[in-house]
């Protein structure tokens, strides 16, 4: 199965290390990021977990939820645990998901059979509130995720949902962003009444709003 933006992202039942949840319940009302490992440890993943613990005040601030996810069973998850507070001095301060029986990783579509039949790829997917998958990567085996861009992207996802607006390539927060395509002069004067500033018709800046 392949799951593409702006699909509801799958519900689904399954056993993880802060107990069982039912997907959609679980993520109630936040935001949602959903990454998945090859198998519980591996050196890349290892640094990659202790990572997204240390940013739990960036995820509450969001409003986001984060929940991992590998093949292996529960009580590997646990160990594996402990290994990674001893090395990146941070707790798993977060649920991950035991799929032992593939049912999740089938779902997301995230074994991938040219790759390995057995284990699961690096996915990672961002869902929005309304359950809706707004961004879905996947990483090669040797290059760890950078999680700070996972939370740029959540930033501008919230803040083009809020206002009428792009955001261009590597942007930041409080950097000048595009009046969305959408928008023409007349409303756009409305919206932004301290002016833009033109570059092409189609390439209007305007400085972020709700500063």
């Amino acid at each position: 199965m392949t799951v593409q933006l702006g699909q509801i992202a799958p519900d689904f039942e399954q056993d993880t290390t802060q107990g069982r949840i039912r997907f959609h319940q679980w993520l109630g009302d936040s935001w949602g990021v959903l990454f998945s490992h090859p198998k519980d440890f591996t050196p890349v993943c290892t640094t990659e977990l202790g990572a997204v613990a240390r940013l739990q005040p960036e995820w509450r601030r969001r409003n986001v939820k984060v929940i991992g996810l590998s093949v292996d069973p529960l009580e590997s998850h646990h160990r594996w645990e402990g290994d990674i507070a001893e090395t990146q001095g941070a707790a798993v301060n977060f649920p991950m998901i035991a799929d032992p029986d593939r049912k999740v990783s089938a779902l997301y579509g995230m074994v991938h059979p040219e790759a390995d039949p057995t284990i699961t790829v690096r996915s990672v997917f961002v869902i929005d509130p309304a359950k809706k998958v707004r961004l879905s990567l996947t990483y090669p085996p040797s290059a760890g995720r950078n999680f700070q861009e996972v939370l740029r992207v959540i930033d501008s996802l919230q803040l083009t949902d809020g206002y009428k607006v792009t955001t261009p390539a590597d942007w930041q927060q409080g950097g000048d962003v595009i009046i969305a395509p959408s928008v023409n002069d007349e409303s756009a004067r409305a919206l932004f009444p301290a002016g833009w500033t033109t570059l092409k018709p189609y390439l209007r800046m305007v400085k972020q709003p709700g500063l």
